[in-house]
């Protein structure tokens, strides 16, 4: 297995999908460097994040112990979380049936489960305009994910599992932090109870704890409901 000696650099907000890098390095125990990323005034778009994250989001990380020793940058959490898990042999599974089962919920969760509860909170919580039509679709489909998630985590607990693909893996690191908005997403406490309480075990890991303690300065902490800049920054871009 290999080591990392150089700190990797993890170009990073306070958002589920920045937490999904900072849980895997810590549960890795790797090195690591934050680079906070202000995307309520705009770092995102700065040249300099760009040739690195030409999507304009993070999280982004620069590995500088790269594939053939040579630095590496990458974009998109669930890249992320594939690259560090195969590079250290960790939280991906051991056999080709394991990592295919890995790679289904984390692409639900990149796909479906991130993007649908993104949409829910934005039209509930941020758009200045209360569309109930937008509203009801969008906390009707987070239920429906919520219950897929539950209902997928009850066939674990039978077969003696208690993580979403099995084993723990990077599919629980990518949709944990996501799912600890569920108040906001219409989701009654008590509703799903094999999903509550996996999100306690989660929870609970010392190296989830770590992750979530990470604090930036206050300076980093715009709000958009209240902030008329970050809110262009953020929803008006074409």
């Amino acid at each position: 297995m290999p080591t990392q000696n150089k700190p990797i650099e993890l170009y990073y907000a306070a958002t589920p999908n920045g937490r999904k890098i900072t849980i895997i390095l810590e549960e890795l125990g790797l090195p690591y460097n934050i680079t906070p990323i202000n995307i309520g005034r705009g770092d995102q778009f700065k040249p300099e994040f760009l040739e690195i994250s030409p999507n304009n989001k993070i999280p982004a990380i620069v590995d500088p112990e790269g594939p053939e020793g040579e630095p590496i940058s990458i974009f998109e959490s669930g890249a992320i979380l594939k690259y560090l898990a195969e590079k250290f042999g960790q939280f991906y599974g051991t056999t080709a049936r394991e990592r295919v089962k890995i790679d289904e919920w984390l692409f639900w969760q990149v796909g479906g489960f991130g993007p649908m509860l993104g949409q829910n909170n934005h039209f509930s919580r941020y758009a200045p305009e209360k569309i109930p039509y937008a509203i009801k679709r969008y906390q009707d489909e987070a239920h429906r994910l919520y219950r897929v998630l539950d209902t997928q985590l009850q066939k674990m607990n039978a077969a003696g599992k208690d993580y979403v693909a099995g084993d723990y893996s990077i599919a629980d690191m990518a949709i944990f932090d996501w799912s600890r908005g569920s108040d906001n997403h219409g989701i009654a406490p008590g509703e799903f109870q094999a999903f509550e309480a996996w999100r306690t075990r989660m929870t609970e890991r010392p190296a989830v704890a770590r992750a979530l303690a990470i604090t930036l300065d206050p300076s980093q902490n715009i709000s958009v409901q209240t902030d008329k800049d970050a809110f262009k920054i953020m929803f008006n871009q074409r």
